[in-house]
């Protein structure tokens, strides 16, 4: 069921226009001079855009590997974290002249309005343009939804507040308007989630499952006899399926490596420690208190800051689900929104703390990292219950009635006063590699670590140059012009030196037993190059043609300290060497070598030939190849989707 305001353009629609204005209050905070450094995870933002830019100087728009995290020894962030929010701030990085905290705060403010503006789309296809302005408003000042944005600064999880009403809004047409264009729609908006949070992408998709089932049900339980009521849900779910997998073969170059390639990190870093989820389940008067702080969630109920889901939100939604359930045409609707609204708020909540530990249902909860980390699909679905409360009477009207602005001025009100962020200065300083190390070491932050790493760092030569010998030595400081470790060099036995540097690649010479003249090399075949990156699958290692620099041949890497096939199958404690055909006695040599190494480094042995040209890239692994064609494929056939609606609409309309 649809109102009549919903036929009318978004872009001629003044209540649309009106629910983007009265965001204003909400994106205000972030016009202030300065930037609100002490928030949780702001200063990450900036980094985690600090290093997708030193990515693309090096011509990399799809980047995998952050060469400076984990204190230059390297990590896969962008592999196993939705890049889509920062890829948006880097055009405006790059592009539009903003620094690195305006982009950042550029991208906030976006977020919030295109947020109002998803849920105004979706719900005014329910329940007409009153409720959805109402709808609208209450999501922008929902207090998680200011939480996420000024306590906590999750840059990807507020812009995830976009893509959660879009997918309600086209995978609910797909159902009650099955098109082309629908699909299309369905297909780039859960995209579109994946890509910009997949946490809240697998916390979200079960909520939309459940919700497409109601309206495959709510449609196909008028018709009488059960072969027809089939055959009716089945037609009617082709639609969303394809939309799904569509969508998800949109972001499959991002899925395939996070499935495939997720379990070569270290996780026990997202978990343990101040991470453990058993310190911040929420106590009941936590979901009402009106304390509202500032700084890190700590464990107990005197924890400083809120979690409040809002007494205006919840009566709102309390009397929207009244509403509606008197009418059996939203019974279906409201009952799954009701369910996971209740539901993703009572898994926080201290009495069910012990169904984080079960076998199956705990693993699925514990996707969320921390408890809290639910509420998004508590604020999404009382946000949809509560535009009830604005659905009956006023569903046709074409001008702003007084309810409905009393109850946008209550929403707004109702909020006002968590409508701030405590800007501060940097403790690290202006943005740049010295304050990046300065920040990994002081906060402990972006240290994650690869499988093969037995002991996350510290600290590292890496960080020690930046901070010390350039930074504090009042000197400039540029990025390293190499990663071999020159302190593991025995220059009597072996020379070498870099040819050519980057992000995700180096070459380097190698001249093994050099005597007086240059080129004098003899060859050895016991002598190795030492990488100071962590080893993670994708880095390959090549000897080239001195001549023409083309390959000659694939080297082997080995991680330090790494098993052996035989040690694997022996039951050793540790991880694997990565996989090489016919793997050489001088890899096995390193291996042993290197037993007592915790680091994980890249070794390669050199060649026993004396001299020549080692390089090492980060390549596509079979996982990312297998993504991006994928992606490409589904990107073709997502154009051809669109053609086809545009086309099956002129021929309507003429």
């Amino acid at each position: 069921m649809a109102s009549k305001g919903a036929e009318i353009p978004l872009w001629r629609d003044g209540f649309f226009w009106l629910a983007l204005l009265l965001t204003v209050f909400a994106v205000a905070p972030f016009a202030l001079p300065g930037y609100f450094w002490g928030a949780n995870d702001a200063r990450h933002h900036v980094y985690f855009l600090f290093e997708y830019n030193r990515l693309v100087e090096d011509g990399i728009w799809w980047p995998r590997w952050s060469p400076d995290f984990a204190f230059g020894y390297g990590y896969p962030f962008f592999n196993i974290y939705g890049p889509l929010s920062h890829f948006v701030a880097t055009l405006f990085l790059r592009f539009g002249g903003f620094s690195y905290t305006a982009a950042v705060e550029t991208v906030f403010g976006l977020g919030i309005v295109a947020s109002a503006a998803a849920m105004y789309a979706y719900v005014r296809s329910m329940l007409g343009r009153h409720a959805a302005l109402v709808a609208a408003v209450i999501y922008t000042y929902a207090p998680y939804h200011l939480l996420v944005l000024y306590v906590r600064g999750n840059l990807a999880e507020s812009s995830a507040f976009v893509w959660l009403p879009l997918c309600l809004w086209t995978f609910r047409q797909s159902v009650r308007q099955p098109s082309l264009g629908w699909i299309a729609g369905a297909a780039v908006s859960y995209a579109g989630l994946l890509l910009t949070s997949n946490l809240i992408f697998i916390l979200f998709t079960p909520l939309l499952m459940l919700y497409i089932l109601a309206l495959l049900w709510t449609g196909a339980i008028s018709v009488p006899a059960w072969p027809r009521r089939l055959w009716t849900l089945a037609r009617a779910a082709l639609s969303p399926i394809l939309g799904g997998v569509l969508g998800i073969g949109l972001g499959a170059a991002f899925l395939i490596p996070l499935i495939v390639e997720r379990n070569f990190v270290r996780t026990d870093q997202w978990f343990d420690g101040r991470y453990d989820f058993r310190d911040d389940f929420l106590y009941f008067f936590q979901w009402f208190s009106p304390n509202w702080g500032f700084g890190v969630s700590q464990a107990g109920p005197d924890d400083p800051i809120g979690f409040q889901i809002g007494a205006v939100l919840l009566i709102f939604a309390v009397i929207g689900f009244g509403v509606a359930w008197r009418s059996r045409v939203w019974r279906g609707e409201v009952a799954v929104l009701g369910l996971v609204a209740v539901g993703a708020a009572v898994v926080g909540w201290v009495p069910f703390a012990p169904l984080w530990d079960w076998p199956v249902v705990g693993g699925v909860l514990q996707f969320a990292q921390f408890p809290w980390r639910w509420l998004p699909m508590t604020v999404l679905c009382l946000s949809v219950l509560a535009a009830f409360v604005a659905e009956e009477k006023t569903r046709t009207a074409t001008s702003l009635s007084l309810p409905t602005l009393m109850l946008v001025s209550i929403a707004i009100l109702g909020s006002y006063p968590l409508l701030q962020v405590q800007i501060s200065e940097p403790a690290e300083g202006p943005v740049g590699l010295a304050a990046l190390m300065r920040f990994q070491r002081d906060a402990d932050e972006m240290t994650g670590s690869t499988a093969w790493v037995r002991e996350i760092p510290t600290w590292s030569p890496m960080a020690e140059r930046y901070v010390v010998e350039l930074d504090e030595a009042g000197l400039p400081v540029t990025p390293i012009e190499s990663i071999v470790d020159y302190e593991a060099v025995d220059y009597e036995t072996i020379a070498v030196g870099s040819v050519r540097h980057s992000t995700v690649m180096e070459e380097v010479y190698f001249c093994t037993e050099p005597g007086a003249r240059p080129g004098d090399c003899t060859p050895r075949s016991d002598q190795q190059i030492v990488f100071n990156h962590f080893y993670y699958p994708g880095w390959r290692a090549y000897l080239l043609d001195g001549r023409n620099g083309n390959i000659v041949e694939e080297l082997p890497i080995v991680p330090e300290g790494c098993l052996l096939p035989e040690e694997v199958a022996a039951g050793v404690d540790g991880v694997a060497c990565p996989p090489f055909p016919g793997y050489g006695e001088a890899a096995a040599r390193i291996a042993q070598e290197t037993r007592d190494s915790v680091l994980g480094r890249m070794v390669v042995p050199v060649p026993a030939q004396g001299e020549g040209f080692i390089l090492l890239r980060y390549e596509d692994t079979p996982a990312r190849t297998l993504g991006q064609w994928i992606s490409l494929g589904s990107l073709a056939v997502w154009v051809l989707v669109v053609l086809g609606a545009v086309v099956m609409r002129r021929r309507v309309g003429s």
